[in-house]
């Protein structure tokens, strides 16, 4: 994607996110320091995206964990996989009280 792309893989294989074990994902984001610090003091970048996929409908391709660390400097023409715009400050609310556990998510009859 930009030089110095690198990815942090777990040895210990799952799926996605949703099968990463609390152990395992502590290595990962300790790895994932680790790389970031050497990528930003060999490579100089201005800042540096950690990406990862889950699910086909989420872009992963490779059915593996992996978290990408992508450089960036400045104008490298990658895009944002979203559109940036301001949520519905209600639907934001009802969306929180789902995730809190204070409702359930609205279910078709």
């Amino acid at each position: 994607m930009t030089p110095g792309h690198c990815l942090v893989i777990p040895k210990r294989h799952v799926r996605d996110i949703l099968e990463l074990d609390d152990d395992d994902a502590a290595h990962v984001m300790q790895a994932c320091r680790s790389v970031a610090n050497i990528v930003h003091d060999r490579l100089e970048p201005l800042g540096i995206n950690l990406v990862n996929n889950n699910g086909a409908a989420a872009d992963q391709s490779q059915f593996h964990f992996h978290i990408h660390l992508i450089p960036r400097y400045g104008r490298d023409r990658l895009l944002h996989p979203w559109e940036r715009s301001y949520g519905n400050p209600d639907q934001i609310r009802s969306i929180a009280e789902i995730l809190r556990g204070e409702r359930e998510i609205p279910r078709p009859e």
